[in-house]
Formats: C-alpha cells, sequence, structure tokens
C-alpha cells in the first residue's frame, strides 16, 4: 500500500510520462506531412535509421500514451468531482465550466496553432463521461468495453471491406472493372498521399496555415465522431480505476504485476506481428490505415492498460528518486507542457518560424524530442516550487472559477 504522498504522485508522474510520451509521436505531425503519422511509405524513411524509429515509435508509443492520457483524464475528472462535492459545490457546474474552456482552449489551439489538437476531443468526451460518474467501476468497465467493441466492429467492417476490396482488386485474374475502380480509389484525395501541398502549405505563411485550417473547420467535430469508441470507453475505465484506488495506487503490488503480465507481453506481441505485416505490405496506405483504426485497437488498449499498471509498480518503488519528482512536476503542468510544445515545435519547422518542415527523417526528429522533455523537467518543478500551478493551469482553472485563482505559493 502507498502512502498518501505517494497516490498523489501517482496520477502527476504518469501524467507527465504520457505528456511526453505525446509528444514523441505529435513530432511526425509537427515536422511531416500528415499522411507520415498514419504510413512511413508516405515520408521520412528514406534511412535504417528511420525506419528503426518507425518501428519503436509504433510498437512502444503510437496511440498508448494518448490512451494513458484518456485514463488519466478519466480518473482526474473523478478526482476533481469528488473534491467539488466534499466542498458543497455543484459538480455539474464546476466540470461542465471546466470542460467548455478546456473546448475554447482546444478550438484555439486548432485554429492558431496546430491541427493535431486533442483538447476539444478531450472536452466533449468529458462532457459525456460526466453522466456515468455514479457508476459502479465494474458498470463503467463493462459499459466502456461494449462500446469500444462496437466501436471496433464498425472500423472493421470499413477497413476490413477494404482490405477485401484491395485483395481481389490486385490478383492476376482480376476484373478489368474491379481494377479500374481500385486505381481510381488509390488516386483518389482520400488515399492519395498528396505530399507536395501539404510541404508547400507549411513551409509558407502563418496566414496561409491559418486560412487552410479555417476552410477545414469541421475537422475538430470529425475527429470526436471518429475518436468516440475508443476515448470515451478509456475515459470510463480511468473513471473506474480511479473509483477502484487503481490509479492512486491502493492495490497491492501483487495485483499490479497480475495486470501487467496479462497486458503488456501479449499486446506486444500482436503489435509486434502488426509491425512486421506492414512491413511485409511494404506500409501499403489501407493496410497501414486498416491498422491504425481496426486492427491496433485492441492492442493499443492492452498495452495502454499494461503501461498503467507498470508505471504504478515503478512509481510507488521510485517515489523518492529526485528525477521522478520532476516527471510529476512535468505532469501537474501538462497542459501548459501539452500547449507549449505545440507552439515551439510549430515555430521550430512551420515555414513562419525556421522553416524546417519535412528536413528531416524520423530519427533526426529524436533530437528535437530528447531536448523538448529536458526543457519540460527542467522547468517544471521550479516553477512549481514557487507557483500553485503552471501558467495555463493557472488561466483555465481562474476561467472555469470565474475569479482569480491565488497563485504564489
Amino acid at each position: 500500500m502507498q502512502s498518501l504522498e505517494q497516490r498523489h504522485i501517482s496520477l502527476d508522474a504518469m501524467r507527465g510520462f504520457a505528456v511526453m510520451g505525446i509528444l514523441a509521436m505529435n513530432i511526425i505531425g509537427f515536422a511531416m506531412p500528415e499522411w507520415a503519422y498514419v504510413t512511413p511509405a508516405a515520408y521520412g524513411t528514406d534511412t535504417l535509421a528511420d525506419k528503426m524509429a518507425w518501428a519503436f515509435s509504433f510498437v512502444f508509443i503510437d496511440g498508448k500514451m494518448r490512451g494513458l492520457f484518456s485514463l488519466l483524464f478519466g480518473a482526474s475528472m473523478m478526482l476533481i468531482i469528488d473534491r467539488a462535492e466534499a466542498k458543497g459545490e455543484s459538480a455539474a457546474q464546476v466540470h461542465y465550466r471546466r470542460m467548455a474552456w478546456l473546448a475554447l482552449f482546444g478550438l484555439a489551439h486548432y485554429f492558431f496553432i496546430w491541427f493535431g489538437d486533442i483538447l476539444f476531443l478531450y472536452a466533449i468526451i468529458g462532457m459525456i463521461a460526466f453522466r456515468f460518474r455514479n457508476w459502479s467501476p465494474e458498470r463503467l468497465i463493462k459499459v466502456a468495453l461494449i462500446i469500444f467493441a462496437v466501436g471496433l466492429t464498425l472500423w472493421g467492417l470499413q477497413f476490413g471491406g477494404l482490405q477485401l476490396f484491395q485483395y481481389f482488386a490486385t490478383q492476376p485474374d482480376a476484373n478489368a472493372d474491379m481494377a479500374r475502380q481500385f486505381r481510381a480509389l488509390l488516386a483518389s484525395a482520400d488515399l492519395a498521399f498528396n505530399i507536395a501541398p501539404d510541404l508547400a502549405l507549411h513551409r509558407g505563411s502563418y496566414v496561409a496555415i491559418t486560412m487552410d485550417k479555417i476552410n477545414e473547420w469541421s475537422t475538430p467535430l470529425i475527429l470526436v465522431v471518429q475518436s468516440a469508441s475508443e476515448t470515451l470507453p478509456l475515459m470510463m475505465i480511468g473513471m473506474a480505476m480511479q473509483k477502484s484506488g487503481f490509479m492512486t495506487g491502493a492495490w497491492d503490488a501483487p495485483d499490479y504485476q497480475r495486470w501487467v503480465k496479462r497486458m503488456l507481453p501479449v499486446g506486444l506481441l500482436l503489435t509486434l506481428v502488426l509491425a512486421v505485416w506492414m512491413v511485409a505490405v511494404d506500409f501499403d496506405q489501407i493496410t497501414a490505415l486498416a491498422v491504425f483504426y481496426f486492427w491496433g485497437g485492441v492492442p493499443r488498449m492492452m498495452l495502454t492498460i499494461g503501461y498503467a499498471a507498470l508505471l504504478i509498480l515503478l512509481i510507488g518503488r521510485y517515489h523518492s528518486y529526485p528525477m521522478l519528482s520532476r516527471v510529476a512536476a512535468a505532469g501537474r503542468a501538462a497542459f501548459s507542457n501539452y500547449l507549449g510544445t505545440s507552439i515551439v515545435m510549430t515555430t521550430i519547422f512551420y515555414g513562419y518560424g525556421f522553416g524546417l518542415f519535412g528536413d528531416f527523417g524520423r530519427a533526426g526528429l529524436w533530437p528535437f524530442v530528447l531536448v523538448a522533455w529536458a526543457i519540460m523537467l527542467l522547468w517544471s518543478k521550479p516553477w512549481l516550487m514557487q507557483f500553485h500551478y503552471g501558467p495555463l493551469e493557472y488561466l483555465w482553472r481562474s476561467l472555469a472559477r470565474g475569479k482569480i485563482q491565488a497563485m504564489r505559493r
């Protein structure tokens, strides 16, 4: 059993690891055309080192850190609801005001900084998840898995059907009309890599980049629809974990070890199989999309839960180490670190900044990630020794509460 101090550091340190891990994947979106995130065939794998960088990220990071962040969002939501109720406040009012402001931050992030925003998604899904706050952990997990299974089935019907179409259309004796339709599909705007316009846009001016996102104003709403069947279940599981004491380290070590053993080996093996499959088909875009939306769903879920259990074990064991306290501080300032990296990275890579968009392979982007991690770890703890909140956490809290909050310790 962990002490109260260790239980507080569990959520913060996991959030710190998650926000750092998210950057390791977001860097592709900052520095390369959008298709590069889905398949390395699109961009950024010219060397063996680039291919190894892709394999490492795909197996160990891609989707898992975002999943961990979703679990933590659900857990933190329950923590804030409990605190509000303990103070005699309206939990609904506190929650919905926080989510409304988070949605506005997310839209500002999307339109004026970077297209890869997830804050708006979290705000909308968080508003939905609040309706389940009084459910038992068992009910939360059961319904979460049903929602996840339904969503995965729908994606499977779509992309499994597309893969079947690809298989039959590429056979030597394929029907001529079917083969022609398949070639037209690959050349369509939805599946063509279309790298040159993306490079030109993001090597251009701030106004051009911003206007492009304004023209694509529905993208945040589309992301909510596309991601709800994975994000909502993960938030609900995070709520259940918080209610049961899992997230705060209240379980015994053997319980966490059992979940690590159940989830990590199988999840890693399945993900490795998917990686080999993608290499075998030369990172074909239809297979990559099917893996991204369908085949990778279950392994991502398993690894997300396995990582959570493993991190809680490690945090409980090493909670007194100075480095872990810095990771926890980065987690307490996760909002500032998340938006801060967007501002810094778009300035580095976009045309209105240093204009390095598309200039680096995947391996070459890791130094940027490591420097950003170092900055997160260096600034967060000293700042929080002087102030109660990170800069954007303070702004968010003040706006949600409708009054200026005490900042300096």
